[in-house]
């Protein structure tokens, strides 16, 4: 029987919202006097979770409440769940970023945590400094990091910029560097929040690649968290679900990951009353229609058939719609990209309209039959998250059906990827 790697025992998360600690004297001395008396903390009892699609009425609010597992030495974990669920905060109460606020953590083994662009490393020192720093956190020996050096540069691929501060390094290097140094360095276990997402599609794979080979191949424990969840599947054996800073699902990676994205089907079309956006909302998404060529609204669609995608908006500021740029995304039920419809790139300058919709016409639906999720971007001006307008991941979802699009008596089988249709023959 393998023996245990990490052990959490009611482990729960509170913070105060735009505070540092409890925030106002009276909540202090109230805690001392609890304290004094031998009772347990008053503001313990109160908060609520963190569900960020309602409007919360207490100041405090649980990060994470009552969490229990047991991950076994080995074990590769995806930790999976939408935005705001409690996923990095587990990871930094786990590799000690931060303090539970009830519970602990059992750990037999070194952690090597990989977490937001710019943790564990010190700005002004080198590359190199900082290989041999995190190292020593590690407690490893200089000869045991020396020994590892050569094979942490070389993956990295910062040879040239070794000696030089890490300040002056791309967020593209630093994840590149400090992902090298978390995996090579001999810890038993090592947590990789997504900040892989800052690296290109090749480094990408390189890492996902080492990780299989940490945790296959070397027999250390890897937890990783992402929203790729076709890496999840592949690299992880076990999965935990996390929402509202609670685990609803924990078993294989498999079924964890079917688990979430059947969760996931019931979509709230009703944009005006969804809490989950983001941007300034100087213009506002209120409906969302998915229309086939027969003008029906719908939540499906054949393959190859022509459909719209219509917004419904109202405008709550003055807003200059010529430097709105709005993107349309169509993710897969892995959560990868299949296609994005971007008008800048498509030379779209939009003007306001008495009907306040907006309306995309796709001549060809070139999807294979799946479920897939439609996510709006909206921009002011520049195709950055600072200059949202509205931004509403999971907005709508429509599944595509299958047809015998090739004529040749067979129906298109159920994958996730594009179907391409044109001048071509084997």
């Amino acid at each position: 029987m393998k023996e245990l790697a990490i052990k959490a025992e009611n482990i729960s998360k509170q913070y105060r919202l735009g505070e540092v600690g409890t925030g106002t004297l009276s909540h202090d001395l109230n805690r001392f006097y609890h304290k004094l008396r031998g009772k347990e903390d008053p503001y313990l009892k109160i908060g609520e979770a963190n569900d960020r699609s309602q409007k919360g009425t207490s100041d405090y609010v649980w990060s994470l409440r009552d969490i229990n597992f047991e991950i076994e030495q080995g074990d590769a974990v995806g930790i999976i769940g939408r935005n705001g669920a409690g996923k990095s905060t587990l990871l930094k109460l786990l590799s000690k970023v931060t303090k539970p606020t009830t519970g602990s953590f059992k750990v037999n083994g070194r952690i090597a945590s990989l977490l937001e662009v710019g943790t564990g490393f010190n700005p002004e020192m080198t590359g190199r400094e900082n290989i041999y720093l995190n190292g020593a956190i590690l407690g490893m020996r200089r000869q045991e990091i020396t020994r590892k050096f050569d094979e942490i540069v070389a993956f990295s691929g910062v040879e040239r910029y070794i000696d030089t501060p890490v300040k002056r390094y791309s967020s593209g290097m630093y994840v590149r560097l400090a992902f090298a140094v978390a995996a090579h360095l001999e810890s038993e276990i090592l947590i990789v929040d997504e900040v892989l997402a800052v690296g290109d599609a090749e480094f990408q794979k390189k890492c996902l690649g080492k990780m299989g080979d940490v945790s296959k191949g070397e027999g250390r424990t890897v937890l990783f968290v992402s929203h790729n969840m076709s890496a999840v599947k592949s690299l992880c054996d076990k999965g935990i679900l996390l929402k509202n800073g609670q685990i609803v699902y924990n078993s294989s990676a498999d079924e964890t990951v079917d688990y979430y994205f059947n969760s996931n089907k019931e979509i709230e079309r009703n944009l005006h009353e969804r809490k989950d956006r983001q941007g300034n909302q100087k213009i506002q998404f209120t409906d969302i229609q998915i229309i086939n060529s027969k003008k029906d609204v719908v939540s499906e669609v054949f393959i190859n058939e022509p459909i719209q995608i219509k917004l419904h908006y109202k405008v709550n500021q003055a807003f200059d719609f010529s430097k709105l740029i709005l993107s349309i995304v169509l993710y897969d039920n892995f959560e990868n990209v299949m296609c994005a419809f971007a008008s800048d790139e498509m030379g779209v300058k939009f003007i306001e309209n008495s009907d306040n919709e907006i309306v995309l016409e796709i001549p060809s639906i070139q999807l294979r039959p799946n479920l897939y999720s439609v996510a709006i971007y909206s921009f002011y001006e520049k195709t950055h998250e600072n200059n949202y307008v509205d931004t509403i991941l999971n907005a709508s979802s429509f599944e595509v059906l299958s047809d015998d699009v090739y004529d040749s008596g067979k129906l298109i089988r159920n994958m996730n990827c594009a179907f391409i249709r044109g001048n071509y023959k084997f």
